[in-house]
């Protein structure tokens, strides 16, 4: 009987850099499983896997309670208030109902996913795919979206839509900061809602996938809880800094260059593989 694979565990400055990567590609629409999978391929690394880029998001989840700490707070006090008074259309409980909603997509998906493939392809073809895809479906969405709708007018119903998007960032390399926002400006949010509101939306679904991760697959030892809290704090400050700049740029810029930076590593990384540099 052949003995089963063993997943490799970073060292702590590989996990750092891990961290580093994952902070600022989870929530930019570029893929952080993507860029996870890639980096190791290009510095000669042994893929860690998905399990351990699972639960370093922990510290991107970590960056995203603090950072809308307030809007939590808020969203949560009004939602009790709104169920006391039965105040169902008042805005905290419309964000609160669009995120339980919206997360029930992708915890079906996962869990069908998981039954049927027990994880999600990592190939490069995939990623690859998924970044074109993705980066074309963003410049579509661009184009036909009305982007008429702020926060204050988003709808329970928003969050089943945008939920069912971020069900697709399961393939590696679709980004479920991309799928979001592609849902968010097809069904007429503006730009900035659609990303505020993508990251409230991840809250659940970090928290779900993180916390399996850490307790079902990875393997706790003094090196492995070495790498995941140098990985998970690395990530949670630069998952920060990405929240704060793509809030910020996307208030007056498209995402014009997220969709061309898809596009060119897509065409890349298909030109590698298939000239066999990267596999």
């Amino acid at each position: 009987m052949l003995a089963a694979a063993v997943t490799p565990i970073p060292s702590w400055w590989q996990a750092i850099i891990l961290g580093f990567i994952q902070g600022i590609t989870e929530f930019l629409p570029i893929s952080s499983i993507a860029h996870l999978r890639i980096l190791p391929t290009f510095l000669g690394w042994p893929d860690f896997g998905v399990s351990f880029s699972a639960v370093i998001q922990l510290g991107s989840l970590a960056a995203l309670l603090w950072y809308f700490r307030r809007d939590m707070v808020q969203v949560g006090q009004g939602f009790v208030l709104a169920v006391r008074k039965r105040q169902w259309q008042s805005l905290p409980a419309r964000v609160m109902l669009g995120i339980l909603v919206g997360t029930v997509p992708i915890l079906v998906a996962g869990a069908l996913v998981k039954v049927i493939f027990g994880s999600p392809p990592r190939g490069l073809p995939v990623i690859a795919g998924a970044l074109i895809g993705v980066g074309l479906l963003l410049g579509w969405a661009e184009r036909v979206g009305r982007r008429q709708r702020g926060m204050e007018a988003l709808r329970v119903s928003d969050g089943f839509w945008v939920g069912c998007a971020q069900a697709f960032a399961l393939i590696p390399g679709v980004s479920r900061s991309g799928a979001t926002l592609v849902g968010g400006l097809l069904i007429g949010l503006e730009r900035a809602a659609a990303a505020r509101f993508s990251f409230l939306l991840g809250i659940p679904a970090l928290l779900i996938a993180g916390l399996e991760e850490f307790f079902t697959e990875i393997e706790l030892t003094p090196d492995s809880l070495s790498s995941v809290l140098w990985g998970t704090i690395s990530a949670f400050i630069f998952s920060y800094l990405a929240i704060d700049f793509l809030l910020k740029y996307l208030q007056r810029h498209s995402t014009g260059i997220f969709i061309i930076y898809r596009l060119v590593l897509g065409v890349v990384l298909l030109i590698g593989w298939g000239f066999g540099y990267w596999r």
